[in-house]
């Protein structure tokens, strides 16, 4: 097969996937947008709780991240009738994290004082989380069967699903954070509860279309659940463990920063939580990328064909290259497009339009280390990613930007600095991981 052929492959693979991914952090895109349009104190109250709330999620995704690779195996190797006992015990496992994750929200106040975040931001912020709180079964049912649908090749119904939580959350937002329909404007209790509701309606939609999709009931999904197997629950642990370790240091590096952020008060954390919020968007482009290159080279393998892996991981590092790019050049040319689609307010605007500057120059180096992560998940590397991670983000990144933000007196300018230096030095290392996997026999 040509590398040519190999990029399409990974495209059409890749598509649905950016696209699902998009429409789920275009959820918390909308969030922000009509946060910012209520007024800057629900804005700053949005990022700081979405900063606590983002980092138990990332933790949780890359924990189920686990999902893909071993259901793709056993995909190219046609066992599909694993697949559904292989799917209970990891929904025992979801069930678990779900309670984590509840317990994790509503106690989050001691972490925004040890932050010594402003505190009139303090108590919308933990409206906001106590409202969002409630999501958490539904959110990681949800996330349980988007890692069977992209472990088996069907990336589509996440497409599918991300679409239509968008076009729940838009109305929701709009309903009760400013007040409509008799309810009265709830700012960022009601951006909570909207996005709560959106969750559960999503993994409802989600179960009705696996339930009819021949497809899914070949893997022996709906049969009666199996209970609890200890020592299958912790190979998962064994494999998604360090995943979600590596993927909850790089989101814990920017909730960190907003949570740092926030002691110097609601204009610097607004813009922050703009610029995040739009360089976040952006990184789900490399990031269904990445989630693309984990299913194809775990097929690969499970095929017992490392070219068929290695070709696929050189496909997916092209498109990449060109995604991110085009994401910089696009922040270069118009930031103050982008501001004035957070604020009205000249003063945060006149900051986000410096951040993103500095957004585009890690475009590159955020992009390879999320293609790299995904071509390391299909390999079933995750140790050595979740060491790189902690070294790079926790040990430079964060360091160094509270040093030059905090310390040093340069504020949301001096922690971009941090972590553009961390994530430079992920991508190098993961990359120079990848490519001795990539050439071993």
């Amino acid at each position: 097969m040509t590398l040519g052929r190999d990029i399409r492959r990974t495209l059409l693979l890749a598509a649905p996937l950016v696209l699902g991914q998009l429409s789920a952090i275009a959820i918390n895109f909308v969030d922000t947008v009509m946060a910012g349009r209520f007024d800057a104190l629900t804005l700053a109250a949005v990022a700081i709780g979405g900063a606590v709330w983002s980092a138990g999620l990332l933790f949780i995704i890359g924990v189920l991240m686990a999902i893909p690779p071993h259901v793709s195996r056993l995909h190219g190797a046609r066992r599909l009738r694993q697949v559904g006992p292989f799917m209970h015990q990891a929904a025992w496992l979801a069930l678990g994290l779900a309670l984590l994750f509840f317990l994790y929200l509503r106690n989050a106040e001691p972490l925004l004082r040890l932050m010594r975040v402003d505190p009139q931001i303090v108590p919308p912020a933990l409206g906001y989380l106590d409202a969002i709180s409630w999501s958490t079964p539904g959110l990681c049912g949800f996330l349980l069967l988007r890692m069977l649908s992209e472990g088996l090749s069907r990336p589509r119904p996440v497409m599918y699903f991300g679409l239509l939580g968008l076009a729940i959350n838009i109305p929701a937002n709009y309903v009760l954070i400013f007040g409509h329909l008799g309810f009265p404007p709830l700012g960022a209790v009601g951006c909570g509860y909207a996005s709560a509701l959106t969750l559960w309606l999503q993994l409802a939609a989600f179960l009705v279309y696996t339930w009819r999709q021949p497809a899914f009931r070949r893997t022996r999904l709906f049969r009666p659940l199996a209970p609890p197997h200890p020592e299958r629950l912790r190979q998962l642990l064994r494999l998604g463990l360090p995943i979600g370790a590596s993927v909850f240091v790089e989101g814990s590096l920017f909730a960190a920063a907003a949570l740092l952020l926030g002691a110097l008060g609601p204009v610097i954390t607004a813009a922050h939580q703009a610029a995040i919020n739009w360089s976040g968007l952006m990184f789900m482009i490399p990031l269904g990328v990445g989630m693309a290159m984990t299913v194809r080279i775990g097929n690969a393998l499970g095929r017992r064909d490392p070219v068929a892996a290695r070709l696929a991981g050189r496909a997916g590092f092209r498109v990449v290259l060109v995604t991110q790019l085009a994401s910089a050049t696009f922040m270069l040319a118009f930031p103050g497009v982008v501001g004035h689609l957070y604020t009205s307010d000249p003063e945060v605007q006149g900051l986000i339009v410096q951040l993103l500057f500095l957004a585009a120059i890690f475009q590159l180096p955020d992009g390879f280390q999320a293609a790299a992560a995904g071509a390391l998940r299909g390999y079933k590397d995750t140790r050595v990613p979740m060491l790189i991670t902690v070294v790079a983000y926790w040990l430079v990144g964060l360091p160094l930007g509270w040093w030059l933000g905090i310390g040093a007196g340069f504020g949301a300018r001096g922690m971009w600095v941090g972590l553009i230096a961390g994530l430079s030095l992920a991508a190098l290392l993961m990359l120079l991981r990848y490519r001795r996997l990539a050439r071993r026999p």
